[in-house]
């Protein structure tokens, strides 16, 4: 059995549920930030997946991919730097907890 196109599909259609799943119902920072991260993740495999089977020359996929993972490295430290601002401000990562950015 070979692997197609749809079974990568499915994949990263299951990766990008999971990831929404994560940031529509966590209440914790961290834990909103790897939903993110998931949902980035199967764009990544929707964009390889692409780029391996149809039928083109080039390598825009992968030329994408390597700049969705520039650009979900850079969210990464700016969101855990805010995170970490949080924590510092109101002692807790919880974002029901937080009402208000100022103090």
């Amino acid at each position: 059995m070979a692997i197609t196109l749809e079974h990568y599909l499915v994949v990263s259609v299951s990766l990008f549920l999971l990831g929404m799943f994560i940031v529509m119902t966590r209440r914790n920072g961290i834990r909103i930030l790897m939903g993110v991260e998931l949902i980035l993740n199967a764009a990544n495999l929707n964009l390889i997946a692409f780029n391996r089977y149809l039928p083109q020359t080039d390598v825009s996929g992968h030329v994408f991919a390597v700049f969705v993972i520039i650009l979900a490295a850079a969210e990464a430290a700016v969101a855990l730097a805010i995170v970490l601002a949080i924590y510092q401000q109101f002692s807790t990562i919880q974002m029901d907890e937080i009402s208000t950015m100022k103090h």
